[in-house]
């Protein structure tokens, strides 16, 4: 069986709607990986950190009132 890979010309070039095409696909995918990493690492991070977070000033522990 002889390899496809080597009937591959080396001087032809890619025509540029396959490198858009490519390159579109490419960019698709990080934003993908990026919405994905928003809504599943980094809200919940910041959910928890707000829920954690104690308020500043609590008014059942007030000692300016004395």
């Amino acid at each position: 069986m002889e390899n496809p890979f080597k009937q591959i010309l080396h001087d032809e070039k890619l025509p540029e709607i396959i490198k858009n095409r490519v390159t579109d696909n490419i960019a698709l995918i990080k934003l993908s990986l990026e919405v994905a990493e928003l809504f599943t690492i980094k809200l919940p991070n910041v959910m928890a950190t707000l829920i954690k977070e104690e308020p500043k000033t609590d008014p059942s522990n007030d000692t300016d009132n004395e």
